[in-house]
């Protein structure tokens, strides 16, 4: 009996995993049944956003929360808690709703609120990431080289690690992704568990100098948790890079989100919302 478990254990141990290709497949397909799944779930989200002066002092800072509802198509966001703050004359002075303006062009202001809205609130997703950041749906994944770089445990848990890379179609950049990274896939599940991108192309030098205009380190995270069979929600999302603009202005950039006390939707409750937009 012991000789026939060691064989058993060993041979799972030893067992191949699939190819990319397979990998890759089964992952755009959960992709789209775990959209589907999150329409029965609530959840909150705290977002934190802030730039920074050259000099390292905040120049703006917006801590935003949300509670997050399910539409027939995408999700519906109410906002719970707000508080603000930007840098006037070496002094903060305090806001308290999103878009605030202390002047008529207020490049900060329209940043900041810019961000939180494209970057966390795609109303063709149920959780508002949009789909063109991280290549795992099956429309994306057709703009990228993918490649299993090996297994490892993370969190307890076999994962698969897989790179991936733009495809170059001849000049056509427009066949091709916009990003470059690594995704940790469950090998159990075929859900991401933690995915990592960066900006693969850099902005033109010679724009740089007409424009003045450059961005550096532009990339992002998200992490998955699992919450129930084939439901994985990201729990958690940033990134950090730096913008220069039109010669005399420029930022460090940071953006992170957390989703946390899911619960999901009784059946029979009765939940008021409204299936269109307003």
């Amino acid at each position: 009996m012991k000789l026939l478990v060691l064989s058993v254990t060993l041979g799972c141990a030893c067992a191949q995993p699939p190819d990319i290709g397979q990998i890759m497949s089964r992952v755009a397909l959960n992709q789209d049944t775990s959209q589907d799944l999150r329409k029965s779930y609530v959840y909150n989200q705290k977002q934190l956003l802030r730039l920074v002066r050259g000099s390292g002092r905040i120049a703006r800072e917006e801590h935003r929360e949300y509670a997050i509802m399910p539409q027939e198509r995408g999700i519906k966001k109410e906002l719970t808690n707000f508080d603000g703050r930007y840098e006037s004359r070496s002094k903060y002075v305090a806001y308290d709703k999103p878009g605030y303006k202390y002047r008529g062009m207020d490049i900060d202001g329209d940043l900041i609120d810019g961000l939180s809205n494209d970057m966390t609130n795609d109303h063709d997703t149920r959780d508002g990431i949009g789909h063109d950041l991280f290549p795992l749906t099956h429309d994306e994944q057709l703009k990228y080289d993918f490649r299993l770089a090996g297994t490892e445990s993370y969190r307890d848990r076999q994962v698969y690690r897989v790179s991936f890379e733009p495809k170059h179609a001849g000049i056509d950049l427009d066949d091709g992704g916009d990003w470059t990274g690594e995704a940790l896939i469950d090998a159990e599940e075929y859900q991401p568990v933690l995915v990592t991108t960066k900006l693969a192309y850099k902005i033109p030098r010679a724009v740089q100098i007409l424009l003045g205009t450059n961005i550096k380190g532009l990339g992002f995270s998200v992490s998955y948790r699992k919450f129930a069979d084939g439901v994985w929600f990201p729990v958690s999302y940033g990134g950090e890079f730096e913008v220069r603009a039109v010669f005399f202005y420029k930022r460090t950039i940071s953006i992170s989100m957390a989703n946390s006390d899911f619960r999901r939707l009784d059946v029979t409750s009765n939940i008021a919302y409204s299936t269109e937009d307003k």
